[in-house]
């Protein structure tokens, strides 16, 4: 059995830590690097950068 590319990932938020993470997917062999993406607070009320942790 092959094993599959796609694997789940945690983006946090880079302006203050700890205060909203999302869970996505990425496919291991497209995406290589870390993602960064632009995402929803709902702690300060506005779009920030979401970095992947770990």
């Amino acid at each position: 059995m092959a094993k599959g590319n796609r694997i789940q990932v945690i983006l946090e938020c880079t302006e203050k830590p700890g205060s909203s993470r999302y869970v996505t997917m990425k496919n291991r062999r497209n995406t290589t690097e870390r993602i960064e993406l632009k995402k929803y607070n709902p702690v300060l009320k506005k779009h920030t950068v979401h970095k992947e942790i770990k």
